[in-house]
């Protein structure tokens, strides 16, 4: 599917921000683009200090927590952290373990099974955790929905404290007017309350956490270098759970990261041994595409305590045993999600499914806990709302992925009548029905939707045209200041008209990577380009143009010109190093 380019335009002075702040040129146009203008934005950008970390305490209930669990450590009571099965959940779990471990409390933990208990609290969980001795209950990445079931821990005779993230829960009066409900807890901490007045209210439930962890050492007396350990935990929670990077959540990342490349937890050093990472200097793309999905496929297909138990063991055996569990675990999902993906994908082929504007699929044989991940794959090849349904044990689940300009929760909250339980933001949903209602449920979103044809068509917004010449070894360190790369500050994004081509190579078994050798003009040099996941596709566009002489033209493309968007990177190979182009899209010159 073809793209719309789109070229960011910005009415700074850049010359005046060079000479005040003398950061290169590239760069500052990089930062404007994302809204980073003042000299102090971008040096507080930039630099990403941990002194720049809020006070804990501005987060409303803080202080009521901290008293709650400081109280319960001196008493002796016994405290469960009860988290959830993703890597958000995990990682928030083994930082609230940790921090009140070590500040001497009779700790356990609790992560839901995902079939069994499903998301958050589970009321029958609330009483063994009763029946087991636990006076105090304190929530991570789950909780402020739990309505219900903190009623019941606090009638129970629990104390509860609620650390989350997430969305509130409302209900609508006739007007159509939404009042937010908080649980009944003790202390409710979450950004996102509307009397909360912390001045990021983005932090995933890792960042919660961490934050916790930072106020309860702070009121126990413990030396404040000893929570920043826990920015490994709290930057892989945040890349895992894609919330934006940036502010706070940036401070985190950057700073995390080193930790995790140098880190003395056996868990994780397990874990990047067997991905193949060990020495490698890591980005954020290692952790939420190799790391982070080796912890999530616990919680997919066995029980996500094996990657609690995996960062918490303190016994090296143990801790390489549950590593290369956890990457067969991954693997495994990965063979899972592709052939769920492929199945998927024959339906829509083979199905008429032209007109529609939301994708509702029913397939039985897709595993509940990839739902989600399926949903995106086939929301990105199609550029298309997409909700992948598939059996539960009672009813109908499943989950959605959106596109930019239609807001899933709200679309699915026009249906709620056609729903047993749902949930999630405009981006993203989990939902279950009842079967017979699928039909239904597909026509109603399908009649709602008012996305115009345009809108389906993907947007590529470049930061800025660049000449092929500018490239250079200089150019892409000076880029790697606006590190890590994730939602909220992506990888910056050029473009270049009228390139002139040496060579065009179709690389792989699958005949599925481009790549271009590139001439610059006005010059003897050449640079290479890769373009992964087109190679058939240009195939068939070149044999259109061409004919039976596009293998001529392949080889040698004289007066062939193409348009660019891409990202430079530096290629090392058999100790050699040179800039090569990641392509992200590319077009024929008119």
């Amino acid at each position: 599917m073809k793209s719309r380019w789109m070229l960011k335009c910005n009415s700074v002075d850049i010359d005046e921000l060079y000479k005040i702040t003398n950061i290169d040129k590239v760069v500052l146009t990089i930062l404007i683009n994302r809204g980073i203008k003042t000299p102090y934005d971008i040096d507080r950008f930039v630099n990403a200090s941990l002194k720049e970390l809020y006070d804990p305490f501005l987060m409303k209930d803080m202080d009521k927590g901290v008293d709650i669990i400081k109280r319960g450590i001196e008493e002796g009571k016994k405290i469960a952290v009860y988290g959830d099965y993703d890597a958000d959940g995990v990682t928030s779990t083994v930082i609230l373990y940790s921090a009140l471990k070590r500040c001497g409390a009779n700790i356990t933990y609790h992560i839901p099974h995902r079939e069994s208990e499903g998301y958050g609290m589970n009321t029958e969980r609330i009483k063994k955790l009763k029946e087991d001795g636990v006076e105090i209950i304190i929530s991570c990445d789950n909780g402020i929905s739990a309505i219900e079931q903190v009623k019941l821990a606090v009638e129970l005779g629990m104390e509860v404290v609620i650390t989350d993230h997430h969305e509130l829960t409302f209900v609508e009066n006739d007007e159509g007017e939404r009042e937010y409900i908080l649980p009944e807890a003790n202390a409710v901490i979450n950004p996102k309350r509307e009397d909360c007045t912390y001045p990021f209210k983005l932090l995933c439930g890792a960042g919660i956490a961490f934050k916790f962890a930072q106020a309860l050492y702070s009121t126990m007396n413990i030396d404040d270098k000893e929570v920043y350990p826990f920015l490994q935990f709290a930057a892989i929670g945040t890349i895992c759970d894609v919330v934006d990077l940036i502010d706070e959540n940036r401070i985190i990342v950057k700073n995390g990261l080193p930790i995790i490349k140098n880190t003395n937890n056996l868990g994780l050093r397990s874990l990047i041994k067997v991905t193949g990472l060990e020495g490698k200097d890591l980005a954020s793309y290692h952790i939420g595409f190799i790391i982070g999905p080796c912890i999530n496929a616990t919680g997919r297909l066995e029980t996500a305590e094996l990657s609690v138990e995996l960062l918490l063991t303190e016994d090296e055996c143990k801790a390489e045993n549950l590593g290369k569990k956890l990457h067969q675990l991954n693997m495994e999902r990965q063979d899972i999600t592709a052939e769920s993906v492929e199945s998927i994908e024959d339906i829509i082929e083979s199905g008429d499914y032209k007109s529609q504007k939301v994708l509702v699929l029913y397939e039985e044989n897709v595993h509940e806990s990839i739902a989600g991940i399926v949903a995106g794959r086939i929301k990105e090849k199609y550029n298309m709302p997409t909700i992948i349904l598939t059996k539960g044990k009672e009813g109908v689940k499943g989950s959605g992925r959106s596109i930019e300009g239609y807001n899933m929760f709200e679309e699915l909250l026009k249906c709620k009548e056609l729903l047993d339980r749902f949930g999630g933001h405009p981006m993203a949903a989990g939902l279950t029905l009842q079967q017979e209602r699928i039909k239904e449920l597909s026509l109603t979103l399908n009649e709602n939707c008012d996305l115009a044809p345009e809108d389906f068509i993907p947007k590529i917004s470049i930061d800025k045209r660049l000449s092929l010449r500018q490239i250079s070894i200089s150019l892409v360190e000076k880029l790697q200041i606006l590190e890590p790369f994730g939602k909220g500050n992506s990888s910056p994004v050029f473009a270049e008209k009228n390139v002139l081509l040496d060579r065009i190579i179709i690389l792989g078994k699958d005949r599925n990577t481009i790549k271009f050798c590139i001439r610059i003009e006005g010059s003897f040099n050449k640079i290479d380009g890769l373009c992964f996941g087109r190679g058939q596709e240009f195939e068939e566009e070149l044999k259109e143009r061409y004919g039976n002489n596009y293998l001529e033209i392949m080889n040698n493309p004289v007066g062939l010109k193409m348009d660019f968007i891409f990202y430079p990177y530096i290629n090392e190979y058999n100790g050699y190093i040179s800039t090569q182009l990641r392509i992200i899209d590319y077009r024929f010159s008119n």
